[in-house]
């Protein structure tokens, strides 16, 4: 039985291009993440615009 991860998050493998990984990984600086953190925060805000525009 796999353990419980924090906040019941899904791993997932995720293969990148080199240049989209670079350019995530100065996003995610910028914004003072990690990257695995940028990649969730432009997930999650992609998925509350696709449901905002099916509301409409």
């Amino acid at each position: 039985m796999e353990k419980e991860k924090d906040n019941n998050k899904k791993q997932i493998p995720l293969r990148l291009s080199n240049k989209l990984y670079a350019e995530i990984a100065a996003w995610a600086e910028d914004d003072f993440r990690s990257v695995n953190g940028q990649i969730e925060f432009l997930l999650t805000e992609c998925v509350k615009r696709r449901r905002s525009k099916k509301d409409d």
